[in-house]
């Protein structure tokens, strides 16, 4: 069995080596300036890693139904996508569209002018936030939206939603009722980019989810038949990984400038949070802890919850990053105690069974 140290150690290596590129790139912009660059690193790579645990419980829950090839090609794929894609490219290509101006001269002013880049950044901040909001929603929502459902953490509250998946469609309406209040507030420009981005996170979501279940559903079958298509199930869930790991990486990518406006300095930070993250959840599979904490996937998906209803606050009014960290960060850490208070009481009461 896997010792904790070697879950992690390719965190560590990706540490390393990007601590050595802040400070030689923080030296080479500004000649003292390293020190001061490996530290905004670090911080970045702390607040990524508390802003995703419940991405981490997520990720696991589907890594489990993986193959072993597709949950390497997670971490190896998956890590040069999260970071060089969604840390790096993503948002220049949102300034891009959103600016009309070329990618390649949003790539210069990135390198060249920090402080114009952070300014349509700035900009682009609503309809960012729109799309990953919904989805967050919606992926939310069809979690407790399910009467098969067995395993209830708060009872009388998820008993309840439970049900309610007999109202077909019912998480598809109360996302747009969200994303109408949401938009109401937004004026300007924004205003009908937002709606766009709401609308597109809500369809993507969808079609996602609706190949991944009916990927799942023909599996056996497939199986029987050709090889080919268990790579295509795997692909598939893949994609939607990535999906949930970007609307999760979005507005910890709006929120690391407000500690630095370089982009090399912010990517190595965030790149950094994401590797550990990666090394989480694939901890959290192998070591099958989701099956010893029964209550953990519940919480992680309650942080949900909050982070997409937070997400569109986010884009009428500021939300502190603090806030975000800490309202997932209690829902996790009491799902967890839950976890372990349940199992505490298993165990007394199969000691007084024996006994």
């Amino acid at each position: 069995e896997k010792k904790m140290i070697q879950y992690f150690m390719g965190s560590y290596i990706v540490t390393i080596a990007g601590l050595l590129a802040a400070y030689f790139w923080g030296n080479h912009v500004l000649p003292g300036s390293g020190w001061a660059c490996v530290f905004i690193a670090i911080v970045l790579g702390i607040l990524e890693v508390s802003l995703s645990f419940d991405n981490a419980v997520v990720n696991a829950m589907k890594l489990e139904k993986m193959s072993n090839i597709w949950r390497h090609r997670f971490l190896t794929w998956g890590i040069a996508i999260a970071v060089f894609g969604m840390r790096f490219l993503f948002p220049i290509l949102v300034v891009s569209v959103f600016a009309k101006i070329g990618m390649y001269e949003v790539a210069k002013i990135a390198f060249t002018d920090s402080e114009k880049y952070a300014h349509y950044l700035h900009e682009t901040h609503a309809p960012i936030v729109t799309f990953g909001g919904t989805f967050l929603m919606m992926l939310f929502l069809n979690y407790f939206f399910n009467h098969e459902k067995e395993v209830h953490w708060l009872k009388k509250i998820e008993s309840t939603l439970a049900h309610l998946d007999h109202f077909k469609g019912i998480e598809v309406v109360i996302t747009l009722i969200a994303l109408m209040i949401t938009q109401h507030f937004i004026h300007g420009s924004q205003n009908h980019y937002s709606l766009l981005a709401g609308l597109g996170g809500v369809v993507i979501y969808l079609v996602i989810d609706g190949v991944t279940h009916y990927l799942e559903k023909h599996e056996q079958m497939r199986l029987a038949q050709c090889g080919e298509n268990v790579k295509c199930a795997g692909l598939i869930s893949f994609i939607y990984l990535e999906l949930i790991d970007a609307s999760f990486s979005l507005d910890g990518v709006l929120g690391a400038f407000a500690l630095s406006k370089d982009i090399i300095i912010i990517s190595i930070g965030l790149a950094i949070g994401a590797m550990f993250v990666r090394s989480l959840t694939i901890m959290l599979v192998e070591k099958k802890t989701l099956a010893q904490f029964i209550y953990l996937e519940a919480g992680a998906h309650w942080a949900i919850g909050a982070l997409s209803i937070l997400m569109l606050v986010s884009a009428v009014r500021e939300v502190p990053e603090v806030l975000t960290g800490l309202i997932g960060l209690l829902f996790i850490v009491g799902a967890f105690i839950s976890s372990i208070m349940h199992n505490k009481k298993l165990e007394r009461c199969i000691a007084e069974e024996n006994s």
